[in-house]
């Protein structure tokens, strides 16, 4: 080789190199260059564990039948155990005149030279670097031997470098461990998601009004997390260890509520055959959540009014006045200035309810938060139904992002429950979603794809997933979706995905 030429391949390896922080990416690099360049194949990267004494196998090139996690080598084993061992190379002119080399009948192929450096940081061996390369008779290897010590060479250096950035970076993730973790203090309440500012709102309201004893009036559309909110304020309040009692105003009969409620006595009515004791009598000293209060009837308003102005109230049947000391969190969907102007709601109560509001803003108003609610659900579905599922596919979040959410959080939990239960594979693709996500974007800004373009992006899709299923085997990745090699190269190429990304 050319004195040029030799530069030029150490360039390129040192680019390669310094292209790449994945150490595994960068060495399959490296034994792609020598490979084309000069001929080197068979090339294989290991590393000493010195706690073990033990070799494996980091990266092997040209290697079909090969499991780098399974070989091991005792230190001094082999002739790659032997130069790590000793530290100084080992050049094998003639393979099948060497015993260390098993070559059986049926294996015909040329005659081959074999080459072992070690790689040494500073000065102890941390690993060798070996590669095949066709038998010359007249060649001597002592001036490869020489090249792949510069390379061994590069390769320790990239390794220090490495361990730097990771040590940077592991003291950058602390700090934003650091403050994440004040943020979460300072923003998150219990298991309320969201970082928007909408959602920030909501945590310091919830924060400011949790210490208190005001009554709290929670707004906003059916499924955005009313009771979560009412769950945070009580949880966070100095009634956190006294009960918190949940009535579901709208899924009680009207007959049925001033019972509820306050009680009832012995003989109060038919069916009345035992006292029973009421939901604010229950809730004594803690908090009671009256969800949906905008349905109840008129003359349970005016017993609710009561409660709240003087703390009193009495089991239905029964004469004896009963003192209560119980905050009242309400939480409704409608809008109660208009049922207090149509004369279904009394207006004493709004004002007596009203005294501090939190609004829950619906999701299509909060998109930041929609991939965060997302994975979040993801990780839950997921491990109750025993899926190892990780992720999103982009067109589905693209999906999720153009949705408007009329049924918000509630819907977008039950979506991805469902593509949890439809998705076989470890990413939930976009044809895993509902049907009405498919078709029920509100945006009309970006024109729908063709067919032919439609199909192009999911063979994109899963060109990538096989991939990186396979850690850029393209013969694993063609076998996965069941079709050639040739094919797959040719779909890939067309696509613009380069299998050694995924390396």
């Amino acid at each position: 080789m050319k004195k040029i030429e030799e530069i030029t391949l150490l360039y390129e390896i040192s680019k390669a190199l310094n292209e790449q922080l994945d150490l595994k990416k960068a060495l399959y690099n490296v034994l792609d260059i020598l490979s084309s360049a000069l001929n080197m194949d068979n090339g294989i990267v290991t590393v000493l564990d010195p706690f073990r004494n033990e070799i494996s196998i980091e990266v092997a090139h040209d290697y079909s039948n090969i499991s780098s996690k399974k070989i091991k080598y005792k230190l001094g084993e082999g002739l790659t155990g032997r130069v790590i061992q000793s530290g100084k190379a080992v050049s094998i002119s003639r393979i099948s005149e060497n015993s260390s080399f098993k070559i059986t009948k049926n294996q015909k192929r040329a005659e081959r030279s074999f080459l072992c450096v070690p790689i040494e940081k500073g000065k102890k061996v941390i690993g060798a670097l070996s590669v095949e390369k066709p038998y010359e008779k007249n060649f001597s290897l002592s001036r490869d031997e020489k090249l792949l010590f510069v390379v061994s060479s590069m390769i320790a250096r990239h390794v220090i470098n490495l361990e730097i950035i990771h040590l940077e970076k592991k003291q950058l993730e602390d700090e934003k461990n650091r403050l994440e973790n004040e943020l979460e203090n300072r923003y998150s309440i219990n298991n309320i998601i969201g970082n928007s500012n909408k959602m920030r709102e909501v945590f310091q309201m919830i924060s400011q009004v949790s210490s208190s004893n005001a009554t709290v009036l929670i707004r906003g559309e059916s499924g955005t997390g009313k009771e979560l909110v009412a769950n945070s304020v009580h949880y966070n309040s100095p009634r956190s260890k006294f009960p918190f009692i949940k009535v579901n105003c709208a899924a009680i009969p009207s007959t049925l509520i001033e019972s509820e409620l306050f009680g009832h006595e012995k003989g109060a009515f038919t069916g009345a055959i035992k006292q029973k004791k009421g939901k604010f009598e229950m809730a004594h000293k803690g908090t009671i959540f009256l969800d949906e209060i905008g349905t109840i009837d008129l003359d349970i308003q005016a017993r609710l009014l009561r409660v709240l102005q003087e703390k009193e109230y009495e089991r239905l049947g029964g004469h004896t006045v009963r003192k209560t000391d119980v905050r009242i969190i309400a939480a409704t969907n409608k809008n109660l200035e208009s049922a207090v102007e149509e004369g279904s709601f009394r207006g004493d109560l709004y004002y007596r309810l009203n005294v501090f509001p939190i609004y829950m803003p619906p999701l299509r108003e909060r998109k930041t938060d929609i991939l965060l609610l997302a994975e979040h659900f993801l990780k839950k579905t997921a491990h109750e139904n025993n899926k190892d599922i990780r992720r999103f596919s982009t067109p589905a979040i693209d999906m999720m992002m153009d949705y408007h959410w009329p049924g918000n959080v509630r819907e977008l939990e039950n979506c991805i429950e469902r593509a949890v239960v439809l998705c076989d594979g470890g990413v939930i693709h976009s044809y895993h979603l509902p049907p009405t996500l498919q078709t029920g974007t509100e945006s009309d800004t970006l024109p729908a794809l063709s067919l032919e373009d439609a199909i192009a992006n999911l063979e994109r899709e899963m060109i990538i997933d096989s991939l990186k299923n396979t850690k850029g085997n393209i013969t694993l990745a063609a076998k996965i979706l069941k079709t050639t090699v040739r094919k797959f190269s040719y779909k890939a190429q067309k696509s613009g995905v380069d299998y050694r990304n995924y390396r």
